[in-house]
């Protein structure tokens, strides 16, 4: 079979997803991918480490993209919601159809090592959107819980989106999404009902009530 190097990265890309699929991740080498994208096994590992890396290539990429459109974020006063939005605003579609997206949810969904994986770059991307937050003066354990709770968030309406079959905006689920904390933590009240003071500093704690359906991008 003719080797060449144009384009290789997606051409692996694309059959890797069509051996996995074809015959079970378990089971696809990375020689096997090679050959049906038409490059030597050691072009396949210039490019990565191992099969399942394939599956996350853009992660580290990704991950700086959406760290820098945080910390160009003009507003922090609510950095849940500037989290959230910096998530849901970005084109997802870059990536990949929806197709393909949910072709490769459900595969990492399949497996338990890719799983365990999926994981591990969720919550490199949430340090990193904690230390954004810390770079722009938000409270360390704000910055901690905005991080981690909106990334989860947007996990849960990213999820939705991809099994919808409609065309519902991203963001539009996502603000649904972010309603239902309101659910889960009713805002504080004093004993007799009072709404307690705002605290005094930007980037408080009182932020991490999501105010529902306040839609728009980063």
């Amino acid at each position: 079979m003719p080797r060449w190097e144009e384009g290789s990265e997606e051409r692996m890309k694309q059959s890797a997803m069509e051996l996995f699929e074809e015959q079970g991740f378990e089971a696809t080498t990375a020689v096997q991918i090679a050959d049906r994208a038409g490059v030597t096994t050691r072009t396949f590992f210039r490019y990565f480490p191992d099969k399942e890396e394939i599956l996350f290539a853009d992660a580290n990429l990704l991950d700086e993209a959406l760290v820098q459109e945080l910390l160009q974020t003009p507003d922090l006063e609510q950095p849940l919601r500037a989290v959230v939005r910096t998530l849901a605003g970005y084109d997802w579609e870059k990536l990949g159809s929806r197709d393909v997206l949910r072709r490769r949810s459900r595969l990492i969904a399949s497996n338990s090592g890719l799983l365990e994986r999926d994981l591990i770059k969720q919550h490199q991307m949430a340090e990193g959107f904690r230390r954004a937050l810390r770079e722009r003066g938000v409270d360390p354990d704000v910055a901690e819980l905005a991080a981690s709770t909106g990334s989860q968030v947007f996990r849960t309406a990213y999820r939705k989106w991809l099994e919808s079959d409609d065309n519902t905006n991203l963001t539009t689920i996502t603000d649904t999404v972010t309603s239902l904390l309101t659910d889960i933590v009713p805002a504080a009240r004093s004993p007799r009902g009072q709404v307690p003071a705002s605290p005094r500093r930007r980037g408080s704690r009182r932020d991490l009530q999501a105010t529902p359906h306040e839609g728009g991008t980063a």
